[in-house]
């Protein structure tokens, strides 16, 4: 399959989640999606119809990936339980908190050593959120943690 019918070329987010969003949350976001719409690997299992966009949107405790092909019709939509998520984005966010404070008061090694952790807390949910798509949509690890990323963004504010 060819690289271009195997990525996101574009990815909103639903309008139902701009109302929270402040200007910092939505700089975060916009950098998150800028990131992943730069350097991907997306493909939804058993379609070759790509380049592809993506919507995300919250039903109730559930987020939803809803995937449009190039043609832009609806090629269908993927529900992931928030709370299977919950830990990682709870524990990644306090080691996020964790570490922009440091950067204002620790030493280097004293940061380098909470970015080690902040790191593989990003990396652990990057392969949950792959495991959790495992047979419906294929990605790389990149495309994951900048995914996870988006969605931390997304539901630091619920």
């Amino acid at each position: 399959m060819s690289a271009d019918r195997t990525r996101l070329v574009a990815v909103r987010i639903d309008d139902s989640l701009a109302a929270w969003r402040g200007p910092d949350a939505a700089h975060e976001i916009n950098v998150a999606i800028y990131d992943l719409v730069d350097d991907n690997r997306f493909a939804p299992v058993g379609d070759s119809g790509g380049p592809y966009s993506l919507v995300l949107a919250l039903e109730e405790t559930r987020l939803a990936l809803l995937i449009d092909g190039a043609d832009g019709g609806r090629l269908g939509k993927v529900v992931l339980s928030l709370p299977s998520l919950r830990r990682v984005i709870r524990d990644y966010a306090l080691v996020c908190g964790t570490y922009y404070e440091a950067i204002r008061t620790r030493s280097p090694t004293q940061i380098e050593a909470i970015d080690v952790g902040r790191r593989a807390l990003h990396n652990e949910g990057a392969e949950l959120l792959q495991e959790r798509l495992a047979g419906r949509i294929e990605m790389d690890l990149t495309t994951a943690r900048r995914l996870f990323t988006l969605v931390c963004a997304l539901v630091a504010k619920l």
